[in-house]
């Protein structure tokens, strides 16, 4: 329901609220827009509705005061239009009450004005009718004539209007009509009526179902359950002596006050003419407030009574005899007013400081007096006592002034505490006060001054865009106005940047905000000046640097620059089958961008073909043997080797770093190529002549075909080799030092290739151009081995093309 009176709200918004009524010799405006209005929706332009230049709104700093503590209602000065500032609920604003209107004041200073405005709130269908109850109970006799009554619960809506409660609807109505009787204050008592005798002997039990309908569009409805249970032989339902009861209480009476008695009779006798009182109110105070004693039908007071909350009180009253039958009065209460409310005294627009060469009849503060008693009780009078160069004026009801009436001068007398008292007309009489302070204002000859002479702060990267870094705060001697500091990021830039799309600074808090993500590998620090500027005029500043520190957060994983994953050929390290232990297979390169320890790597073998052959160097990636290599180990070996920084929380990378362990390229060939031979045999020579034929020239096709391939393919590789920037055996930056156990290389070289000599003692040669020992198996090729030779070392022309 209230999504769907959002959106007809949304829908209609427009359509409902128009201005009323304007005045422009009284300044009384008056707007009405409907309930449940979004938050930020446009009211009506007050700026032009009063005759007012929206730059008068802006230097009279105008605001909008209200007597009560929510305000739903805001001004925007620079647009001189008012804004729903909260959701209006009208039911929990003004409940039953129409018309529902909020009253507050447009105040403006330099000079002081006040124009009054109404908003008044129409209603939309957002509430369903509703039964206190879900399930009624009834016993019912038998004997019970055609039209007896029975007195149901009624239903409440909330809204007003048309969308209030229209009609009630009874089902089935096989037994029982249902019948509406109107009441002076607008609502329908529901009655049920018999209109076909009962019969336990055929139905002991009748379940009903009542509904509440309203009038909105669309329609809401609320559903109650009446179940009936039928007795024997009760044929005299209770009768009160009148329908409508009147008494009157006075307000904070004390609880058990009596308030009157009602009563009712019943023709029947024993216990179907014993009667029952009770009250049947449903979804209001009345039950908390008012009690019936069962049996004698007399009223008392079990709360508090305030006439400024609730001046009529209907307690509605059923008398009940034991077989179910029922009647219903009213009891109208009238509650009386007592004075037992203060004045209450409403600063509406203070002046905390004024200049000692105001002129006579200068406004300094208004006030605005409310008493929520009425009549005499309601009249208040203001005065001040002390002897003072100030006098309360009255501009209209309940609103004051207080102006000068003499010169101010501030070396006499720099402050006054000046007492207001209003007491109202009530016996007895009943007063409050309030001191207003006021000072008396100085020149502007004292500039900001920050807390620091300088100041740095520090930023995790990968920020969140306006997160609030530090505060800087500047302070001000002077008074008021003059000490009001605003913070303000002088224009600089930073690597040409402008500095303002770094960082940005709250004018009134001195709080700075990242106005970006920092990205640490980009920019580690830079610095810009921020200047407060006091209020006065003219105004005085100073100016303070502030440097910010970026630090860095692992977010780089680990960079394999060695072994090169390839995508199509199969990339192998060669090991002797007489390599012995500790034999260097190759070494996994890594580096990190990130810096301090996120870029610490380090080395694990993830999963290996043979986990007991090798092992791989913690802190520098190196590959090598952990025993002796025999004829029994596979030649194709796989291992998966992942790298790891020292970073919270730490990323990673793996590398697959293929091995073949023979001492001949040959044996590597057979074991790395999938050639079958099939072999059939047939007695009959020219099958076999005759295939043969066949087979020499397919394989003579197919020969001029793959050579054909392998030279495009040689061609095009040796084209992107050219033309990229990713070459088969990795150049490495300089310096990528092996500090601390980072895993990166310990001096500066190219490591080129890792190659077994004549040796048992093998280990990697660096800096050196020969034939590499890496085979490159291409998976496209049948029993084809190519071996990468580089004609010159990639560290003297890193940029030239590989001819493979």
């Amino acid at each position: 329901v209230e999504d769907f009176c959002h959106r007809t709200m949304n829908r209609r918004a427009l359509l409902f609220f128009c201005l009323v009524c304007l005045s422009s010799a009284t300044g009384q405006v008056t707007y009405t827009i409907p309930e449940e209005m979004v938050k930020g929706s446009v009211i009506g332009n007050i700026a032009q509705d009063l005759g007012l230049e929206t730059k008068r709104l802006i230097s009279g700093k105008a605001r909008i005061y209200t007597r009560g503590s929510d305000e739903y209602i805001e001004l925007n000065r620079d647009r001189g239009v008012l804004l729903v500032k909260e959701r209006i609920d009208r039911e929990t604003l003004c409940r039953q009450t129409t018309p529902c209107a909020l009253h507050f004041q447009v105040i403006l200073e330099n000079p002081m004005e006040f124009y009054s405005a109404t908003v008044q709130i129409t209603d939309i269908n957002d509430n369903a009718p509703i039964f206190e109850e879900n399930k009624a109970e009834f016993n019912i006799s038998e004997s019970a004539v055609i039209g007896s009554k029975f007195a149901l619960a009624r239903a409440v809506d909330l809204d007003v209007g048309i969308n209030d409660l229209k009609r009630y609807e009874l089902k089935p109505t096989d037994n029982f009509a249902l019948k509406l009787h109107n009441n002076a204050d607008g609502n329908k008592n529901v009655e049920m009526v018999l209109q076909k005798p009962l019969d336990r002997e055929k139905q002991e039990h009748v379940s009903l179902v009542l509904t509440a309908v309203d009038g909105g569009e669309p329609q809401m409805s609320g559903t109650m359950q009446i179940d009936i249970t039928v007795l024997d032989v009760n044929d005299n339902a209770p009768v009160f002596t009148q329908p409508i009861y009147k008494a009157t209480v006075t307000e904070n009476s004390p609880k058990g006050t009596v308030i009157a008695t009602v009563t009712a009779s019943d023709a029947d006798q024993g216990s179907n003419g014993k009667i029952t009182y009770s009250i049947t109110n449903t979804l209001d105070d009345v039950r908390k407030l008012f009690t019936v004693k069962k049996d004698s039908g007399e009223i008392t007071l079990i709360g508090n009574i305030d006439f400024e909350e609730s001046r009529h009180f209907q307690v509605d009253v059923r008398a009940s005899d034991d077989g179910g039958l029922t009647d219903s009065c009213k009891l109208m209460i009238d509650v009386q007013d007592v004075n037992d409310n203060k004045p209450e005294i409403n600063i509406m627009s203070k002046s905390n400081v004024i200049s000692e060469d105001a002129e006579l009849n200068t406004v300094v503060t208004m006030i605005n007096i409310e008493d929520k008693d009425t009549g005499e009780n309601g009249k208040v009078q203001c005065s001040i006592g002390e002897t003072v160069p100030f006098t309360l004026k009255s501009s209209t009801n309940n609103f004051y002034s207080l102006v000068t009436d003499s010169d101010l001068d501030r070396e006499r007398a720099s402050d006054y505490n000046i007492t207001v008292t209003c007491s109202d007309d009530g016996v007895p009489s009943l007063s409050s006060s309030v001191t207003l302070t006021l000072q008396i204002s100085d020149v502007n000859d004292n500039p900001p001054v920050f807390e620091r002479s300088s100041y740095e702060a520090y930023i995790m990267e990968n920020n969140t865009p306006g997160l609030s870094i530090f505060t800087v705060k500047a302070t001000d001697s002077d008074w008021n106005q003059n000490a009001r500091v605003s913070y303000i990021l002088e224009d600089s830039s930073v690597n040409g940047v402008p500095v303002s799309s770094y960082v940005s600074v709250s004018a009134d808090s001195g709080v700075i905000h990242a106005v970006r993500s920092f990205d640490y590998e980009q920019i580690k620090d830079f610095q810009f000046r921020v200047k407060a500027q006091d209020g006065g005029s003219p105004p005085l500043s100073s100016n303070v640097t502030v440097k910010i520190m970026i630090q860095d957060q692992n977010d780089n994983a680990p960079q394999v620059l060695y072994p090169v994953q390839t995508g199509g050929s199969l990339v192998a390290e060669m090991v002797p089958r007489s390599a012995d232990v500790g034999y260097l297979v190759t070494k996994v390169v890594a580096v990190d961008v990130d810096s301090g320890q996120n870029a610490w790597l380090s080395y694990k073998l993830q999963k290996a073909t043979d986990r007991a052959l090798f092992e791989v160097g913690l802190q520098n990636g190196e590959v090598r043997t952990i025993r002796q290599v025999t004829d029994k180990d596979a030649v194709k070996q796989r291992l998966t080797v992942i790298v790891e920084d020292n970073g919270q929380p730490s990323r990673s990378a793996t590398v697959i770093v293929n091995v073949a362990v023979a001492d001949s390229f040959p044996e590597v060939l057979s074991e790395f190529t999938d050639v079958t031979h099939d072999k059939e045999y047939n007695e009959n020579l020219t099958f076999y002549l005759v295939l043969a034929l066949a087979v020499v020239s397919f394989l003579f096709i197919t020969c001029v075909v793959v050579i054909i391939s392998v030279k495009i393919y040689r061609w095009r590789q040796s084209r992107i080799l050219y033309h990229s920037n990713l070459p088969v055996i990795p150049y490495y930056p300089p310096r990528y030092s092996d500090t601390l156990g980072t895993g990166t290389l310990p001096h500066v070289y190219n490591y080129e290739v890792c190659r077994t000599t004549d040796s048992r003692k093998s280990d990697c040669k660096f800096g050196r151009a020969g034939s590499q020992n890496v085979l490159i198996m291409d998976p496209s090729s049948t029993g084809t081995m190519q071996r990468i030779q580089t004609e010159k070392s990639i560290l003297d022309e890193p940029d030239s093309p590989l001819e493979v």
